[in-house]
């Protein structure tokens, strides 16, 4: 276990590990509260543009199924009329210039989620190092609209609606600032944010409700697709190099799969060798699923994660937007 995953396993509650980063955290927070009133008070450059800007963002480290809502979010735009783009910093990629990342794109250069997205949206997706950079190249796209996927924090570029993520099982873990906690920001800028959206559970006062479920499976080879049913009564593996491995994990046997687990740090960069050797169907998240296609066998499946948005949420977003396509 590396220092940063043993370092979150005290994110989730008050012990002796919290209290004694707690004044690291104070600090941590002090430069937060200096940089956001730098920008707001025009002593930082905020980069303006042309077409709406709408960022989809979280207060925590880790995942909260952005990518997911992203894509879903994108598509219903484009059914209504818009040409959204989407822009990513393309974690853990080596693009060290803006770039278009192309279906067949390599995530070990583009990022694996920027991939994920374009292949299964195929609507322009751009990484660069910083996101105004990603804009301002994205625009060449002829987009009339751009999602941010994260980018909450990147107080440089222009956002015209922030929408936050809250996870209903883990929400803001110990309510402490990073080190000593899971957050990125207090959680009163939940106060200053346009649209909140939890995943999982009952949505609170002013909230949406999004729930995440599993698609049909994908062949990696063949492309052929099969309902998750028709995996029961198979000895199983999976393998998810996510953030919050177990969820994916637990949403599997919730289908009545019995399944060998293995787990593998976020955005990990799987090599063939890091895979069972055994000719049992392999379960993987699409993420995995784009990073291990080029060495892909026949007995190896990518199981989607879907989820869907409430009309009146987009249609909330066109009215603060305030204009349609």
């Amino acid at each position: 276990m590396s220092l940063s995953e043993r370092l979150q396993r005290h994110w989730y509650r008050i012990d002796v590990v919290s209290l004694l980063l707690a004044p690291l955290s104070l600090i941590y927070g002090a430069v937060i509260s200096v940089r956001r009133t730098a920008y707001a008070s025009g002593l930082f450059k905020i980069h303006e543009f042309a077409i709406p800007i709408v960022v989809v963002g979280n207060l925590t480290v880790g995942g909260t199924g952005k990518t997911p809502f992203v894509m879903a979010l994108a598509k219903e735009l484009e059914r209504r009329g818009w040409r959204p783009g989407i822009v990513s910093r393309g974690y853990h990629g080596t693009a060290s210039q803006p770039a278009l990342v192309p279906v067949d794109g390599d995530p070990e250069v583009f990022g694996d989620e920027p991939v994920l997205i374009s292949r299964k949206t195929g609507l322009p997706v751009v990484v660069a190092q910083r996101r105004s950079d990603a804009v301002n190249r994205i625009l060449a796209e002829s987009v009339d609209l751009v999602i941010s996927d994260d980018g909450l924090q990147h107080l440089s570029m222009q956002r015209n609606v922030e929408i936050v993520m809250i996870d209903d099982t883990e929400g803001f873990g110990n309510g402490m600032l990073l080190p000593a906690g899971p957050l990125r920001e207090p959680t009163s800028r939940l106060d200053s944010v346009d649209i909140r959206v939890r995943r999982g559970g009952r949505a609170g006062l002013g909230e949406y409700a999004v729930g995440l479920h599993l698609g049909e499976a994908r062949n990696l080879v063949t492309g052929k697709e099969m309902p998750l049913a028709d995996f029961r009564d198979q000895a199983l593996t999976s393998v998810a190099g996510i953030h919050r491995a177990g969820r994916f994990f637990e949403m599997l046997r919730e289908q009545g799969l019995t399944i060998k687990e293995y787990r593998f740090p976020d955005h990990h960069q799987f090599l063939p060798g890091d895979l069972p050797t055994h000719n049992n169907p392999l379960l993987m998240t699409e993420k995995d699923a784009v990073k291990c296609a080029r060495f892909a066998k026949s007995h190896w499946w990518s199981v989607p994660l879907r989820t869907e948005i409430p009309e009146a949420l987009v249609t909330e977003l066109e009215s603060l937007l305030g204009k349609h396509p």
